[in-house]
């Protein structure tokens, strides 16, 4: 399992993070199967928000009654969560934030978060309130880190005029077949090719100038929930002949080299894991570090119908 240090931290931490959005169905018993199983395989971080689950912090209250970690344990896993989406709207207001963060705290059994995200960009948002609720919650000792997900550059800058604390992360949507925040840098300035709308701002170049770790959630997805495309060779045959060809390269199960495909960017960005069967946990894991070429990481991109102008 590789490791990274995220900057502007202590954290060192796996470049495969566990996502925990789906464990309400299981028992305790096979959350703690799928917690240590993880951890058998080297994962040190663990990712939940306060909407996963059928009801508000369903999935963290789940996961804090399963698994019990000793305070070396504690010591040794990052786990971080997410706020800001409610039944019908986005909310960053400075009461939302540490109401939700109190709860998290409480459903996950832990005194603190190693990383606490915005969540999806909220339109109503005041910086300043932001501001004053991660200086709460820094100040108790109650959050250690700050970063967003899904979030533009120019809205990443508008939070940094307030907050005081470095963001290190941004968690974004990332796969082989849905990487318009690769896709769009390679395609850049041709007229008329959909591929070089860039509808992202410049993520990518943006979060590397300035220190913040990528976070790649739903690897395998061929868009935005629309289904994944390993194995799917109606839409995407050429790419799952790459994905085998290579797969039986590097004597690894196909998920890893989809996962690898991520993971060998210079970016050095974390992927994040959301299911519930420890067989697709180490499946995909297993492309923590594959060291993919550049022709071949390029194969993929264009077998998943990228182009190379």
């Amino acid at each position: 399992m590789k490791t990274m240090t995220l900057p502007n931290t202590h954290l060192d931490v796996s470049n495969i993070v566990l996502g925990l959005m789906r464990i309400v169905p299981l028992s305790d018993e096979e959350i703690r199967s799928l917690v240590g199983a993880s951890r058998d395989a080297g994962i040190n971080f663990f990712d939940h928000a306060d909407v996963y689950g059928g009801e508000p912090h369903e999935c963290e209250r789940r996961f804090g009654d399963a698994v019990t970690f000793s305070a070396e344990d504690r010591a040794r896993v990052a786990i971080q969560s997410k706020v800001g989406i409610r039944p019908g709207f986005w909310d960053f207001s400075k009461e939302h934030i540490l109401e939700s963060v109190d709860e998290s705290l409480t459903a996950l059994k832990t005194d603190y978060l190693d990383l606490l995200l915005l969540h999806r960009p909220d339109a109503l948002v005041e910086p300043d309130e932001v501001a004053a609720a991660f200086n709460v919650l820094h100040d108790a000792g109650k959050v250690r880190n700050f970063g967003v997900s899904n979030h533009t550059p120019g809205q990443v800058e508008l939070l940094k005029r307030s907050v005081a604390q470095p963001l290190i992360v941004n968690q974004v949507q990332l796969s082989i077949t849905h990487a318009p925040l690769i896709a769009a840098g390679i395609s850049a300035n041709m007229a008329g090719l959909d591929q070089s709308i860039d509808r992202d701002n410049g993520i990518l170049d943006y979060c590397r100038l300035n220190n913040i770790t990528l976070q790649a959630w739903s690897p395998f997805q061929k868009g935005f929930f629309d289904g994944i495309f390993l194995n799917d060779r109606e839409n995407y045959a050429a790419l799952n002949d790459v994905i085998d060809d290579l797969a039986r390269t590097y004597d690894a199960p196909p998920a890893a080299i989809a996962v690898a495909w991520i993971t060998r960017h210079p970016a050095h960005m974390q992927v994040v894991l959301g299911t519930t069967s420890v067989r697709h946990l180490l499946d995909s894991a297993a492309g923590s570090d594959i060291p993919l070429t550049r022709g071949e990481w390029y194969r993929l991109f264009t077998a998943a119908g990228h182009i190379l102008p």
